[in-house]
């Protein structure tokens, strides 16, 4: 009797210890496949290569985080946030006056953000290739004329959806005041007409590569990137200095957005007011603006600006202010 009931209570605690083994096992299995946190990023479509590096390094030591970035046109993807309504945890430009432009929520709309951040400069420009018509003949001190000879086909993205498109137009009207040649800007874009424009200039680049088009106006960065030949513009023209910014306002151009000024291109990020994955979201930014991210930016290309430039530095998240400071004059 004795021993069949020291069996039953070997077989009960047996049985409770199983219990137990497969009460942990479960917690741990539903731990493991607990899915990862989504950062979702609408981003100028010049930081795809950039942005695409920093998510693969980031991921490895966040295995709980997936950074999901789409591309395009900067003011497009901004629309993507403020009319279609569409959450992101991250908003990207190639022009920071895109931001405080349609998120500030002025005049009564609905505010979509409230700080922003510089964290890259560039620079616009023509890129080419061997095979582009008359590559042996362009120069630095030539271009312009080269670029409106009869046959070029000349590649743009949208001024209406694009800062590289508007930045392209200003960035002529300064030519031709820096040249003295008053029909520059006229003459090369009879070569760039609208069926050679896109909404984002990054569409074109395989054009180029096909030798559909002969030149495509873009950012330094890509033609370092994809090691085409570009034009090394002044200064006084290219938009990548801001010492010269007094001089790059008297270019403006008109667009489907109102009047708009040149000024240095600074790129800006910030975390809308609705993200969805606010921590994560400052998790990644701290990459992009600490010192993995800017040696990304800089091996792409960009021109790292640290520490970045803030305007509402009050507003944003307290955990990035280290890597800030104020953006004066904005």
């Amino acid at each position: 009797m004795k021993l069949r009931m020291q069996a039953g209570r070997l077989l009960t605690g047996a049985t409770a210890a199983i219990a137990v083994i497969a009460a942990t096992g479960a917690g741990t299995a539903s731990a493991a496949t607990q899915d990862p946190v989504k950062v979702t990023i609408y981003a100028a479509g010049t930081l795809a290569r950039p942005f695409t590096e920093m998510a693969r390094e980031f991921e490895k030591s966040h295995p709980d985080i997936v950074i999901n970035p789409q591309f395009g046109g900067s003011v497009k993807m901004v629309k993507q946030v403020t009319v279609l309504k569409q959450e992101a945890d991250i908003v990207a430009v190639a022009d920071y006056t895109v931001i405080p432009r349609y998120m500030f929520g002025d005049n009564g709309a609905q505010a979509y953000a409230d700080w922003y951040a510089g964290f890259v400069g560039n620079a616009i420009t023509f890129i080419y290739t061997p095979k582009s018509r008359f590559a042996k003949d362009i120069t630095a001190d030539n271009w312009y004329d080269v670029l409106s000879r009869p046959g070029v086909e000349i590649g743009r993205s949208n001024p209406d959806t694009d800062p590289s498109g508007y930045q392209t137009l200003q960035m002529l009207n300064l030519a031709a005041m820096h040249y003295h040649r008053p029909g520059l800007a006229n003459a090369i874009l009879e070569n760039a007409p609208e069926t050679n424009i896109r909404d984002t200039e990054t569409d074109l680049i395989s054009a180029l590569q096909l030798g559909q088009i002969d030149y495509l106006a873009i950012y330094r960065s890509d033609a370092l990137q994809h090691h085409f030949e570009y034009l090394k513009l002044p200064a006084a023209i290219d938009l990548s200095d801001p010492q010269y910014s007094t001089d790059y306002a008297k270019s403006v151009v008109h667009t489907k957005n109102g009047a708009l000024s040149a000024k240095p291109i600074v790129y800006a990020l910030t975390i809308p007011l609705n993200a969805p994955h606010r921590e994560a979201a400052i998790e990644f930014v701290k990459f992009i603006l600490g010192p993995e991210g800017r040696k990304i930016s800089a091996g792409n290309g960009f021109k790292t600006l640290f520490p970045a430039y803030v305007v509402h530095g009050d507003r944003m998240p307290a955990q990035l202010s280290a890597l800030t400071q104020p953006w004066k004059g904005q």
